[in-house]
Formats: C-alpha cells, sequence, structure tokens
C-alpha cells in the first residue's frame, strides 16, 4: 500500500475564514484521568510530572508481554447517573455520563438557565474508539459458554459508541445534533471540530463533546498486544511512557474521558458564563498510505496543520505551543515532530510537549483530555514536562520540546493534535480568548 500521488499542501494556505462568522468558546470543562478527576487535580497533577501508569489491577495479566496500563482506580458515578443504569452500562459510557455532568457543572449552568436555554439548540457529541468492549466481551463468553438466553437484552446497544451520547442527550433533554463519530484515537478531536462546526453553521448554541474510552480488558490489551504496539517495561511502570527518547519501545494504554462544553461567544456572555478559551478551528486529513503505520513523509499530518491554520485564520508564527499526538512509538513520533518542524521550524518561540508521557494514551479518549490540558496551559502560563525524556533521539530538538520540568509559556495559539489507526488526522487551535 502506498501514495501514487503526492498532494500539494500550497492551497491549503490560501483561505480566511470570514470574519464575521460565529466564534466558538470554551465554557466548561470535564475530565476522568488516571492522575485526576477535575481539570485542577489532573493538569496540577501533569504540572508536577505525576505518572499515572502501573501494574494493571483490573484483571490478570502475568502471562502476558505487557502488564502495564494507566488505570482510574477510584472512579465514581454516584450523584451523576442512576445506580440501576450504572450496573448495566459499559465504563466506557458511564464516563460519557459523569464527565459530562462535570463539564455543565463547570460551565455553570445553573438549574434556572437549563430550563431557560433552547434545548433544540444544544447537541452531544462524544465519541469512542472502540465502544464498549467489556459488555460485548461479557456477552460473547455468555454465549459461548452458557445459552444466548443469558444475554442482556441491551447488550447490543451498550457496545455503540453512540450511545452515551444519546443517554447523556435523553438526560438533559437535549435535542440538537447528537451523534458519536469514531476514527480511532483522533476520534476525540473530529467530535470537537464538527461540535464546533454545528455551532458555526448555525445548527447549534450549545454542545458538550470529547471522547471516552474503557479498554483496559483482556482483549483490549491483548489486541494491542498482537499489534506489537505496546511497551513491555513492565518492572518500571512511570518509566515505560517516553515520547521522543531513544528507549521507547511502544505506548502504554490508558482510560478515562474529557468533555468540553462549547458555546457561541454571544451566548456565552449573555448568560454570563466563564470562558477559559476560543476555539479557532482545525482541520482533519487522511494519510491514504496504511492502516498503522503513519506516512513516512507526514504528508497527511503536514497537510492537516497547515489546513488547520488557514482555516482559522492564524499564522505559522501565532502558534507557540503544541500538545503533540507523541504516543512514544519509535516511528510515530519522529514523523509527527518532523512534520511540526516543517511546519513550524522558524518559529523561535515554539514548544512542544506529550500528555501521554504521563497518562499513557488514551485511544478514542486522547484529544479530549489533551485539549483540556491544553487549554489549562492557556489558563495558567504553564505547559508542563515531557517526563522520560532522559536520552533525546537524535532526530528531535531539545530547543522545540519542553524538558522534565514544567516551563512558563505565554501562549498565544496552541495546537492539539491527534492521529489516529486508518490514516485519520487532526489538528485543533486554542487560543486565550480576547
Amino acid at each position: 500500500m502506498g501514495v501514487v500521488t503526492q498532494p500539494s499542501t500550497e492551497s491549503a494556505m490560501k483561505a480566511n475564514h470570514p470574519p464575521n462568522r460565529r466564534r466558538v468558546v470554551v465554557t466548561g470543562m470535564g475530565v476522568e484521568t488516571p492522575i485526576g478527576h477535575s481539570p485542577d487535580e489532573y493538569y496540577n497533577n501533569l504540572l508536577e510530572g505525576v505518572s499515572g501508569i502501573t501494574q494493571i489491577q483490573a484483571f490478570d495479566c502475568s502471562d502476558y508481554p505487557t502488564r502495564i496500563a494507566a488505570e482510574i482506580k477510584s472512579f465514581s458515578a454516584d450523584g451523576l447517573v442512576a445506580q440501576k443504569l450504572s450496573k448495566r452500562l459499559d465504563k466506557f459510557t458511564l464516563y460519557i455520563l459523569a464527565v459530562g455532568k462535570k463539564a455543565l457543572a463547570d460551565g455553570g449552568l445553573t438549574a434556572t438557565q437549563m430550563k431557560e436555554i433552547d434545548k433544540s439548540r444544544c447537541g452531544v457529541l462524544i465519541g469512542s474508539g472502540l465502544g464498549g468492549m467489556k459488555v460485548f466481551s461479557d456477552s460473547v463468553e455468555a454465549l459461548t459458554k452458557v445459552s444466548y438466553r443469558k444475554l442482556n437484552p441491551f447488550c447490543v446497544p451498550s457496545t455503540f459508541t453512540n450511545i452515551g451520547s444519546s443517554l447523556l442527550a435523553m438526560d438533559l433533554g437535549w435535542m440538537g445534533p447528537t451523534y458519536s463519530i469514531s476514527t480511532a484515537c483522533a476520534t476525540s478531536n473530529f467530535c470537537m471540530l464538527n461540535a464546533a462546526n454545528h455551532i458555526i453553521d448555525g445548527d447549534a448554541d450549545i454542545m458538550l463533546c470529547g471522547g471516552s474510552e474503557a479498554p483496559i480488558l483482556p482483549i483490549g490489551v491483548a489486541g494491542f498486544v498482537a499489534c506489537r504496539a505496546l511497551s513491555e517495561r513492565n518492572d518500571d511502570p512511570t518509566k515505560a511512557s517516553r515520547p521522543w527518547d531513544l528507549g521507547r519501545d511502544g505506548f502504554v494504554m490508558g482510560e478515562g474521558a474529557g468533555v468540553l462544553l462549547l458555546e457561541e461567544l454571544e451566548h456565552a456572555k449573555k448568560r454570563g458564563a466563564k470562558i477559559y478559551a476560543e476555539l479557532l478551528g482545525g482541520s482533519f486529513t487522511s494519510d491514504a498510505y496504511h492502516p498503522t503505520n503513519p506516512h513516512p513523509k507526514g504528508t497527511g499530518a503536514i497537510l492537516c496543520m497547515e489546513k488547520a491554520l488557514s482555516r482559522s485564520g492564524v499564522t505559522r508564527e501565532d502558534v507557540n505551543y503544541i500538545n503533540a499526538h507523541a504516543t512514544s512509538t519509535p516511528a510515530g513520533d519522529i514523523k509527527e515532530f518532523q512534520a511540526i518542524v516543517h511546519c513550524f521550524g522558524k518559529n523561535q518561540e515554539l514548544k512542544v510537549n506529550s500528555t501521554k508521557s504521563m497518562i499513557g494514551h488514551l485511544l478514542g479518549a486522547a484529544g479530549a483530555v489533551e485539549a483540556v490540558a491544553t487549554i489549562q496551559a492557556i489558563q495558567t502560563g504553564w505547559v508542563h514536562p515531557n517526563v522520560n525524556l532522559d536520552n533525546p533521539d537524535k532526530d528531535v530538538d531539545m530547543k522545540v520540546l519542553v524538558g522534565q520540568k514544567k516551563e512558563r509559556l505565554d501562549i498565544k495559539v496552541a495546537m492539539s493534535n491527534s492521529f489516529g489507526f486508518g490514516g485519520h488526522n487532526s489538528s485543533i487551535l486554542f487560543a486565550p480568548f480576547r
């Protein structure tokens, strides 16, 4: 499989968005991660270099070549999800319901305001790369070991990636655009950008968007072991995820969810909402090259980043922070770094880091929790470290990468990248609200 033609990226840099288009701002955030259950707890731990990677406790994986992951040890949906519902839903769906409501609460949408808003103009777009794998796995086991009569009547809909968005919309009574997108590890960015587009196009005034994943179970780990994608640094879990380090040997699986409350600017101002950042825009492209390997010349990633700039009316010089996809794989890290240098190499202010060095790779939820980290960097003026970068790869420049300690940075425009199996590329741009 290979590229027949080499697409030009020049056309990506020509157009600017109309100056009078509807503006999209972030007014609420929610997370569930291995190192924090709120945006502040999560980001404070990132700034301090705290790792959430440990030996797997969810199941016995003693005979697996990979026995480490970034698990959430103390998740509770009490008070956020009805107990009856909690018992039958897959964990990825519970994450969506709980974190979506956290984002709403963080956004200050009071009970009175919830009654007053036009619910036909409120939507939910939260995706997952893998969906309800636990429910599906349990159903297959029941089917093969007992009988089809033992299957939960909700087993099929509970595996669908759209079920979380649907149930959250039902809970809130929101009748606007509600669905999910699944583009592997680029899922969250696709969801957030499409949610923003619904607001820009006038389809909605408010959107809850992001991603969720709960893959740390036998079939999830075994599947990625079969791909030879996971780190086997089992004896030193906190050192296993090491983007751009010469000793990296694969990514570490993580779990959790991130949700942003996006809102049309005038709508947010009218209700007196706190504005965390502005979502300027972004872009998607396809490598059209290989199911799992990045394009050797980074063509799709370069095209994606340049289109994101053009569509958002942002110059290369404006971007001085990038939260990279960088998963800790030998090929992927370098190809993304080279693509970044191709696009932004002359920007002396640019700083790049990878949140995955501490929380592993949350697959379909990665982009959402990394968007929260990006927005928190804008809010605090601090960018978190790249932990475990002890021996940088010879093909990276440490003047560009953040070191092993947090760094001060007055962010002008931030980019968050997510790339996925299948050649899906996505770049999203956030900036301080002005």
